[in-house]
């Protein structure tokens, strides 16, 4: 969420941010209700500043005819009050719905396009594999080495449903565990995250309400996490954080699900494109600066790469544009790693900062030096996401006889060298 003084006195620039996102904003509806919310909220405070003037002149008043002359009026200023008082709340209702759809303003450098289609890749890493026979397919890799299966899958939990097993799940367990151990290295603090949540962190971290369709809701009005982003943004909601404890590092881990409405029809086979699924993410609490952002935004795509390279993936990183961009998002790059099978990178990992648009609606703030209150900037990017990472793992990984070499930092985690 944006402040909606920077919004008023930045007109241009916050519906140039809605053309270039490809994001409808009601802006002229949103400064007639702001007009309304800022005039009731001017008549509710005279008149409740004017109640405390009359209560305390009854207090002190001795005359009984006065007294009750001013309690009289005290009556119909009360009823009078409670009618603006409810006028006030269905505007501000009104108010924060509209707000709630205005788009953060992305970076200068953020490319125009029309989807990701659009995105533009800046680098690329290693060498795509040229095999002397014909790539197998991750269904085919993990069929055939009994890692997954997808029939008993459908048919305990429907459509995209999954069964890892064997050596799926102890390649799972493993890179869950490297990942750990290289980003608890860099600071990062562990965390097990709750994924049945409440509405506010959703609604904080800008997945509510656009992307509504996309998540499972419990009969009591919770939501399930489509990533650990959601409760790690929300562990320090509505708290004044000391500078000197920025930046604050998190690694998120927690199941993860999606309904993946949006994705009708496509990636109906295989681990790509899931219901449930298992993800670590990078999310970061800095001090209010661009340029820390910046800085902090390439580490954690830094990070992500080192963990790519260190499995032997090739991967090529995109900017994304911004039709690609999410309501918050300043700025995004994709990681996204080689399929053999597809011959094309697939997304595999996202990272992305937001400067304050989340922490403010969460309240999370920090103190300066001279002891002012400022919203922190966040950031998050996937650290890993699985079973989708084993997708180009276990291609890129294969040999000619069908088996799969295991990457060489995974070995002490799994106990074997190749899947036969």
């Amino acid at each position: 969420m944006l402040d909606i003084k920077f919004i008023r006195e930045n007109p241009d620039l916050i519906k140039e941010a809605a053309r270039k996102k490809k994001i409808a904003l009601e802006f002229d509806a949103l400064v007639v209700a702001d007009d309304k919310r800022l005039t009731l909220l001017r008549e509710v405070e005279s008149m409740r500043e004017k109640q405390n003037a009359v209560s305390k002149e009854v207090a002190s008043t001795p005359d009984q005819v006065l007294r009750a002359q001013r309690i009289e009026e005290m009556k119909v200023l009360k009823e009078t009050l409670q009618k603006k008082e409810e006028e006030l709340r269905e505007v501000l209702k009104e108010w924060h719905g509209l707000m709630l759809t205005v788009p953060n303003v992305p970076d200068v450098s953020v490319p125009e396009g029309e989807s990701d289609e659009n995105n533009l890749e800046i680098k690329t890493w290693g060498e795509i594999p040229k095999f002397d026979f014909t790539p197998k397919s991750q269904m085919d890799l993990m069929k055939a080495h009994d890692m997954v299966d997808f029939e008993r899958g459908v048919k305990v939990a429907g459509f995209r449903g999954y069964f890892l097993k064997n050596a799926g799940v102890m390649l799972s367990m493993a890179l869950w565990q490297f990942v750990l151990d290289e980003l608890v290295k860099k600071g990062f603090t562990p965390m097990m995250a709750p994924i049945m949540d409440r509405k506010e962190p959703f609604v904080g971290t800008g997945f509510l309400p656009q992307s509504e369709e996309d998540l499972y809701k419990t009969q009591d009005g919770d939501y399930l996490a489509g990533t650990a982003e959601v409760p790690v943004m929300g562990y320090y909601m509505n708290e004044v954080l000391p500078k000197e404890q920025l930046p604050v590092k998190m690694l998120g881990f927690s199941p993860c699900f999606r309904r993946e409405i949006g994705a009708h029809g496509k990636d109906t086979q295989g681990i790509i494109r899931v219901h449930e699924f298992f993800k670590m993410e990078q999310v970061v609490l800095c001090e209010a600066n661009h340029e820390t952002s910046v800085k902090f935004h390439e580490e954690i795509l830094a990070n992500a790469e080192a963990l790519v390279q260190a499995l032997k993936i090739p991967y090529h990183v995109v900017v994304n544009c911004g039709a690609d961009l999410g309501l918050g998002q300043v700025k995004k790059y994709d990681l996204e790693c080689w399929v053999p099978s597809e011959g094309k990178y697939r997304e595999t990992h996202s990272a992305s900062y937001f400067h304050d648009f989340q922490t403010r609606r969460l309240g999370i703030k920090y103190r300066d030096e001279e002891g002012k209150l400022k919203f922190a900037h966040s950031l998050n990017n996937t650290a890993l996401a699985t079973p989708r990472i084993l997708v180009s793992l276990v291609e890129n990984c294969q040999q000619a006889d069908g088996s799969i070499v295991i990457p060489e930092v995974l070995r002490k985690y799994t106990g074997f060298d190749i899947i036969h």
